[in-house]
């Protein structure tokens, strides 16, 4: 099995000449900086060296770029992966969702959506998967560790029975804490009669936890779903469609406060991360251009949120162009800004170098005031964009998404709809990409760094050929790794 991929090695100037340095040489050669734990090869002109740093000292371990393994779950329905964390095993915990009642899944009988939980070893062969949910649709978005060894499932319900204990009316954030083996310790449902979903929950430094996602607030008798101070009164009748929606609880799940935030369009919030003073930075995507938006740019933007400790709102920013502008995840950035990732159609004011069709499009602001520090696009001429991007141990950054193109930024195409994988460094400078998949879908959404230095990627795929050999009917479960 072949698999194309691209490396860009970084080249490093001198404020004194423009000569290429070479370390430990008096030749004229390239650095080869690792994309992984990015040490150089003082020696090295035609490989790609792993490395840990010892003492000033360097103990290779060449990174390759290449599929060290492919896995598919799944049944004869439509399953995938959504989320993917290490677990203090060496294994891995793999969040999805399911409508089938065979193949690898255990326990269900009904084909309706349910939340799909995997535990794998280290290889990424199953140990056993559990699914979570009622007699109506419940899908699955993140998972995350909780500091008893557990783990909290975030994601929405239609259901009012099975393991959801209530539902308002169409979709509910429903948030499921469990322990180390899969068993249910509780879970919570937070809704009104509308579409109400959640995409990510954390655990909190206090112990507790902080849900976000979107209420649909045309559905909000008053001011229901927003916890108020004073001057903050019938911010309901300002809204409609779609806002933020963060839930502040404590570590049984009991709501602490509710804020939402938005303008008269759809908005709605795809991540969040605790900040340095107690309070929470919300990402997502904003199609309004009114009451809590001040300064939108197009159809859909990038907009950012920060709250302090008690749900206040301090300040909000909008990026983007005058297209759609989808943002889906953030990550602290190694001198303490952040940086957010998603997608672009735009050609225009914040959006600087658009390649074609819609583009990976990565942003470093401040984490003062929200101030742009760099922006960047990725991809080719046809359709690329991303969904999860997470920190590496060498301060480099992991994006996943997926990707149509075979040109520019992109080195090769197995066919329709690859899996994507991109690493960037703090300057925002793509320092590897590799495209996996077969002819058909493939997706990529979230990804770790493993305990080897290595990364494994999830997603989901409709492929049977190229890099996937096994199909188990309609969309399977994907996971990968490389080496």
């Amino acid at each position: 099995m072949f698999f194309k991929i691209r490396l860009v090695y970084l080249i490093i100037f001198t404020s004194f000449s423009l000569a290429v340095i070479s370390c430990g040489s008096d030749d004229d050669k390239p650095i080869q900086e690792d994309p992984i734990l990015g040490c150089t090869d003082p020696e090295a002109t035609n490989y790609n060296p792993t490395a840990t740093e010892d003492n000033g000292s360097c103990e290779y371990d060449p990174f390759l770029g290449e599929l060290e393994w492919v896995k598919t779950y799944g049944g004869s329905n439509e399953d995938d992966a959504v989320s993917i964390i290490q677990a203090s095993d060496g294994g891995y915990m793999v969040l999805g969702n399911t409508r089938s009642v065979d193949g690898d899944i255990t326990g269900k009988n009904s084909s309706d959506l349910d939340y799909w939980l995997l535990k794998l070893d280290s290889q990424g062969e199953k140990i056993w998967d559990k699914t979570y949910g009622g007699s109506e649709d419940d899908k699955a978005a993140n998972i995350a560790n909780t500091n008893d060894g557990g783990y909290i499932l975030s994601g929405y319900t239609s259901s009012n029975d099975g393991d959801v204990s209530e539902n308002a009316g169409f979709h509910d954030y429903w948030i499921v804490k469990i322990d180390g083996s899969g068993a249910i310790q509780w879970e919570k449902s937070w809704g009104f009669e509308g579409d109400d979903r959640a995409f990510r929950v954390i655990q909190t430094s206090d112990g507790g936890y902080f849900a976000t996602g979107f209420l649909d607030v045309g559905f909000v008798e008053g001011d229901e779903g927003n916890d108020l101070t004073d001057n903050q009164n019938n911010r309901a009748s300002q809204h409609s469609l779609g806002d933020y929606w963060g839930i502040r609880m404590d570590a049984d799940g009991n709501k602490i406060w509710r804020r939402y935030f938005g303008g008269s369009h759809v908005d709605q919030g795809k991540d969040v991360l605790e900040t340095d003073d107690g309070g929470f930075l919300l990402i997502g995507i904003s199609e309004s251009s009114d009451f809590d938006i001040s300064d939108a740019r197009g159809a859909n933007d990038f907009w950012i949120v920060k709250v302090n400790e008690g749900g206040d709102m301090q300040w909000e920013k909008s990026f983007g162009g005058s297209e759609s502008d989808f943002g889906y995840s953030v990550v602290k950035s190694t001198d303490g800004n952040f940086i957010i990732t998603g997608d672009t159609r735009s050609n225009d004011f914040d959006v600087s170098s658009f390649k074609g069709n819609a583009d990976v499009w990565v942003v470093k602001f401040n984490s003062s005031n929200g101030s742009i520090i760099w922006e960047k696009t990725f991809g080719g001429t046809d359709f690329d964009s991303s969904r999860g991007i997470i920190k590496l141990t060498n301060g480099n950054y992991l994006i996943s998404g997926n990707s149509r193109s075979s040109n520019m930024d992109v080195a090769s195409n197995n066919g329709n709809n690859d899996a994507w994988t991109l690493i960037i460094n703090e300057g925002g400078n793509l320092v590897f990409e590799i495209n996996i998949g077969g002819s058909n879908i493939d997706f990529a959404f979230d990804a770790v760094e493993t305990s080897d230095h290595k990364l494994v990627i999830v997603g989901s795929t409709s492929s049977s050929d190229i890099d996937i050999d096994l199909n188990k009917g309609g969309n399977d479960l994907l996971i990968y790794k490389i080496k």
